[in-house]
């Protein structure tokens, strides 16, 4: 099977092209954040404040890095579970977060969101954090430092591998995964 190579950030086109069963290598600026990121940017919104960064055509990566060792960009990068994210995607789905990143079954309403408004979500294979560290080139904490590994990053990525588990089309790859091998 093919690689398609993704240039960060997305595009209405690149979108469109991407269908659930896609291989592929994401490489540009990303984002990373997880739960207590999550609820500290929706939070804020609620209180009338601005996100840390503009999240229109971004893409997140649901990630708590470890701390680099010596010579290192990151330390392992791998992802966590999607669906801690849940009730904050569509939220930021809606507000223009076009790519998502992690691993696990995302909720109906978040499916929803990204059909409705052109978003992706992507699975990184969980086990392979030190591999997907290598494809991190630079990393740089951009807000809510306190939160530690779970601080918003923003990442330099090269050929960062995953795969397209939820496109615009309604479909969902873990499904049509049970569905083939079901007795």
């Amino acid at each position: 099977m093919s690689v398609k190579h993704v240039k960060l950030p997305l595009t209405k086109e690149q979108i469109i092209q991407l269908h659930s069963g896609d291989r592929v290598e994401l490489t540009g600026t990303l984002y990373t954040g997880r739960d207590a990121a999550h609820k500290r940017m929706i939070d804020e919104l609620e209180e009338g404040k601005l996100l840390p960064f503009d999240i229109q055509d971004q893409t997140i990566y649901y990630v708590g890095p470890t701390p680099p060792k010596s010579g290192q960009v990151i330390g392992s990068a791998g992802p966590t579970t999607s669906g801690r994210m849940d009730k904050y995607a569509p939220k930021l789905i809606e507000l223009g977060l076009k790519g998502m990143i992690g691993k696990g079954r995302r909720q109906p309403a978040v499916k929803d969101a990204i059909a409705k408004h052109q978003a992706v979500y992507f699975a990184a294979v969980g086990g392979a954090a030190a591999l997907i560290a290598r494809s991190i080139k630079k990393s740089e904490v951009i807000a809510y430092e306190d939160l530690g590994p779970e601080a918003i990053y923003r990442l330099e990525v090269e050929k960062f591998p995953a795969v397209v588990i939820n496109d615009i089309y309604g479909s969902d790859l873990y499904e049509e995964g049970e569905t083939k091998y079901r007795i």
